[in-house]
């Protein structure tokens, strides 16, 4: 996907530049690629009468792919501002990247306006397939049908607003397609409560209305479903403490039979490990050899190997923290498959040894591509690497985290059940390490749980907003030397190219002014 940096736009203009380019993709790009689950639109096999709403459905599919939703300004914005990750590359590359990074965050910052521009266009995608629908001129539609498309578009709404509200606080809700007069898309932000509460509508009716993963062909691999949908509203629900409902959603999911936690860690991250029992929420990458860039994603470029020729497999950007790497109980393996070592006697997964002064002292190994997958595509950026966006291990640990929550015997009972079976994943076979979590203590469970988050998740880009909700950020990051401002730096400024071309109809977040 293009790389849409530094747009300087009106938050108007966005939604009309939004449905441009969505428009464009679906009429010079989209049809002639492969679609979510490689279909294109000649060969997709549409059922009688469906109408033509899977072109508009993948084209938003593949927005998830794109620079601004899931490559730089996602990265920096959630793992850059953790103590799980540095910027890593070099010292001055990326002035917005090193503004993230340490908390001197400014309204112009470039990286802040990409992801607001990236999931807006994401949100009038998904309002698009919904206007579609709404208007299908075919009466021999079937209504499944339409009730499928609308719970696909909802989920992705639902997950786009769920970014915006956690990384900017009060944004607009725009429910409608934005066409043709500038001025429709100018709309006063809402309150968080009010976001929260639409996305939670979005997807209490993508669970409702979406069938189960093993309920379509394998052809359709990383299509949202069921399971995906009362897993990120288990989310949403935790991030508002609201513990009773998020420990509902992750036992749906858990005692749906549809996922586990079969797959080694240690292959998760790999290319075999991709849509696996693992994966509940996954973006789907390719890369054909002709042109290795298309179909996929930059997310692991951003973050491989900086170094020279052979070694030289991406920017090296966001490098795991020295506070992460000591963080991990002896003898975890979860460290080495989380964090690559760039000393000359260190030898990575692959059996590869790194090449002699790379810049940084760690990368991200949880993107570290298999030499023989570069081998056959002829090339070492990693395009065809797909993005884990929520895995089934998380889902577990949000049940734990709010059985704790609510408290009482039998919660505490359910809470250590899944902790435990997490760390015995991790464990394997030596019973040596990570003992099972034994404590009945509240305090010192939620701990205990927390910890195993970050452990668990570790580089996967949920640390930062962990952080926020549990009210201790800005002890820790202030604790890992950054300068970090209660009520100032848990959000993002509200971009200041939004703010100027709105006319002032959008304001600004506190301590930005």
């Amino acid at each position: 996907m293009k790389m849409l940096k530094n747009i300087k736009t009106s938050y108007g203009a966005m939604a009309l530049l939004a449905i441009a380019l969505f428009l464009s993709s679906c009429q010079k790009d989209f049809l002639d690629r492969l679609a979510q689950g490689d279909y294109n639109q000649d060969n997709y096999p549409y059922p009688e009468g469906a109408g033509p709403y899977d072109q508009f459905i993948n084209s938003a599919y593949a927005s998830l792919r794109s620079y601004d939703v899931t490559v730089f300004p996602f990265i920096a914005a959630t793992s850059f501002r953790s103590d799980d990750a540095d910027k890593g590359s070099t010292p001055a590359d990326s002035p917005d990247g090193i503004q993230m990074d340490n908390f001197t965050l400014t309204p112009t910052n470039g990286l802040a306006n990409d992801l607001w521009l990236g999931h807006y266009r994401l949100v009038n995608s998904c309002n698009f397939i919904l206007d579609r629908v709404a208007k299908d001129p075919n009466p021999n539609t079937p209504e499944a049908l339409k009730i499928d498309a609308q719970a696909q578009a909802r989920f992705l709404r639902g997950y786009a607003y769920f970014m915006l509200v956690r990384s900017f606080g009060r944004v607009p809700i725009i429910d409608t397609v934005i066409s043709t007069n500038v001025s429709q898309a100018n709309i006063p932000q809402s309150t968080p409560a009010q976001v929260y509460a639409f996305i939670e509508q979005d997807l209490q009716f993508a669970a409702n209305n979406l069938s189960p993963a093993s309920a379509y062909d394998r052809k359709f691999i990383g299509r949202i479903n069921s399971g995906a949908a009362h897993a990120l509203l288990a989310k949403v629900y935790l991030t508002q403490g609201k513990w009773a409902q998020a420990m509902n959603e992750a036992n749906i999911v858990m005692t749906s039979g549809e996922y586990n936690l079969s797959v080694p860690y240690a292959t998760i991250f790999n290319e075999e490990g991709e849509n696996s029992k693992e994966s509940i929420f996954e973006v789907q990458a390719t890369s054909p050899p002709a042109v290795p860039t298309d179909f996929g994603s930059q997310y692991t470029q951003v973050q491989s190997v900086r170094g020279e020729n052979d070694w030289n497999f991406g920017w090296g950007f966001n490098v795991p923290s020295e506070n992460l790497a000591n963080a991990y109980e002896p003898g975890d393996p979860r460290r080495r498959r989380t964090i690559f070592y760039s000393v000359p006697d260190s030898v990575t997964i692959f059996g590869e040894r790194p090449q002699a002064g790379l810049p940084n002292p760690r990368y991200n190994n949880k993107v570290y591509t298999n030499p023989a997958k570069r081998a056959l595509i002829n090339s070492r950026s990693g395009w065809w690497m797909n993005v884990r966006l929520l895995r089934y291990a998380d889902v577990v640990l949000m049940y734990a985290e709010a059985a704790n929550e609510l408290g009482g015997t039998e919660n505490t009972t359910r809470a250590l059940q899944a902790l435990n079976s997490v760390r015995a994943r991790a464990r394997g076979t030596n019973a040596n390490i990570l003992p099972n979590v034994t404590t009945t203590d509240q305090e010192l469970l939620r701990q205990a749980i927390r910890k195993e988050r970050r452990i668990e998740l570790a580089m996967e880009h949920d640390r930062f907003f962990d952080l926020v909700r549990w009210g201790t950020v800005a002890t820790v990051m202030q604790g890992v030397g950054k300068s970090f401002v209660p009520g100032k730096h848990e959000l993002l400024p509200i971009p200041q190219a939004q703010i100027d071309l709105s006319n002032g109809r959008l304001t600004q977040n506190p301590g930005y002014n």
